[in-house]
This record gives structure tokens, sequence and C-alpha cells, in this order.
């Protein structure tokens, strides 16, 4: 299945980074959050790639335009530095599409601008681009095929805490409480979409808000609970996470360095 990879937002809660290169580059450890998705997808047999572009899309290209194998593989150095034998690929086998997308698209029109290169295709994926997990797709694309839906998304439980408040009519509060995370459930990506997607979509529209509120109506949008490991990067504090994670060695997307099977 082909997999369209939202790569065009501003990235504006992630200042720090995004001012000066687009979220999907922003690193963890020596490889942007891009390519932990992609090699997560990769992993899966999902290796044939659409990236709809917008701010900074020309980084995007410039980065696998200038890939380098050797910063994640094993390889021998010999001939005074002049050769590089790699041990194993990691990109060898990948086909990617770059697609201008436009600057302020929003993700309904990106997805309506990629349609052309995905004609063939009756189902296919998509991604934020900006959040990672340990979800084992296969299940999630088991029970979008068995569904029969036009769209799944998996819903996840947020790592984010609130204070719950109610107030009387005076605006007075009665009652404020920590709500606890597992209180409720948000759309985490991964969506598993048909070709039917594109009769929902009109103009303008944000692909989440009308065309899914339409897919509601039709109870044809599903979506696959899942408890495990999900982070998204949308703060610089969320980055840092990311960070200390993949310093300790505790990276629970990386599915691809779990034994077969597991």
């Amino acid at each position: 299945m082909k997999v369209v990879l939202f790569c065009g937002g501003l990235g504006t809660r992630l200042r720090e980074h995004s001012d000066t290169i687009p979220k999907p580059l922003v690193n963890i450890g020596y490889r942007p959050i891009l390519w932990h998705l992609m090699r997560y997808y990769a992993h899966f047999g999902h290796k044939d790639f659409i990236l709809a572009l917008g701010y900074r899309g020309d980084m995007i290209r410039d980065y696998f335009l200038n890939y380098r194998d050797a910063m994640t593989n094993d390889f021998v150095l010999s001939g005074g530095g002049k050769k590089i034998d790699l041990m194993s690929s990691d990109f060898d086998d990948w086909r990617i599409t770059f697609v201008d997308t436009g600057v302020h698209s929003n993700l309904g029109q990106r997805l309506l601008r990629v349609r052309k290169y995905l004609e063939s295709e009756e189902e296919f994926l998509a991604n934020y681009s900006d959040g990672l997990s340990d979800l084992p797709l296969d299940e999630h694309i088991a029970e979008f095929r068995r569904r029969k839906a036009v769209a799944s998304f998996v819903s996840v439980q947020t790592s984010q805490s609130f204070h719950a408040v109610e107030s009387d009519e005076d605006g007075f509060v009665t009652s404020i409480g920590q709500m606890s995370k597992s209180e409720f459930l948000i759309n985490g990506g991964f969506f598993c979409l048909r070709r039917e997607i594109f009769d929902h979509i009109e103009d303008g529209d944000e692909l989440v808000e009308k065309p899914f509120q339409r897919l509601v109506a039709r109870r044809q949008l599903s979506a696959y609970r899942y408890r495990g490991f999900w982070q998204a990067m949308d703060t610089f504090k969320d980055k840092i996470t990311f960070d200390r994670m993949e310093s300790h060695g505790d990276c629970p997307w990386m599915v691809w360095r779990s034994p077969a099977g597991k």
C-alpha cells in the first residue's frame, strides 16, 4: 500500500526548530522524525511513499537527495577513506514521490493534490508525520478491511493532563480537579483510507472536519483503539521527551529492532 505523509505544516508550536526547518526534519537522535516514521512503515512492507510538501519542502527534498545511509548503518571504511562498504541499508528499496501541495494548504487539499498518484490504489495509508507509535499496523489494516469503512484512524490516550472545571450560571467555579488521561481518546493519525475518500472531500475542506463528519453520518468512519505507545511531537517539550527516550535506548516505535514475530 502507498503511504501519504503530510509534510507541509508550519509547525507553529515547535518554533524553536520550525522557524528554520520543517517539523518533519526535526531530529530524534541522528535522524528526522520523518525518517523514523518511514522506517516504521517500511518495516511492515509499505515502502512506496508520497510526501505532500509545503513549508520548506526544499529542505525535505534536499535531505533525501543527499541521504547518508552510513549514518545509521554499520559500514567498513577503506582506501584511505575513499571506499565505503555498507553492511546493510534502509533506503535502497524505498520509492519516494515528492509533491508540492502548497504552503498554506490544509490536509484535505494536500490529499486532493496527490490524488493523481493514487489512481491505481483501492486502499492507501496516510499520516501526519509528527507522531510515532509501536502500533501493530497489520492488525489495524485487517480491522479496517473487516469493517469495510471508507476511513479509519488510530484512537489513543493523550499523555497530557487537564484541570476539569465546572461552574454555576453566575460563572463561579463549583469544582475543579485533575482529569485523567484515561478518560478520553484522541485522533492519533495513522490513517487507513479507501479511494472513495475523495468522494467526500470538497474544495477547501479540512480532512478531519467536514469529510470525516460526512463519513460519521454514513457509519463509514472507524477508529482502531490502541493503548500501546504513541507520542506526537507538537512542542519543544515533546522534542525533549523523544531525545531523552532515544538517549536511553527506550524507543518502542523502533519496531524494526524487535526480534522477528515480536
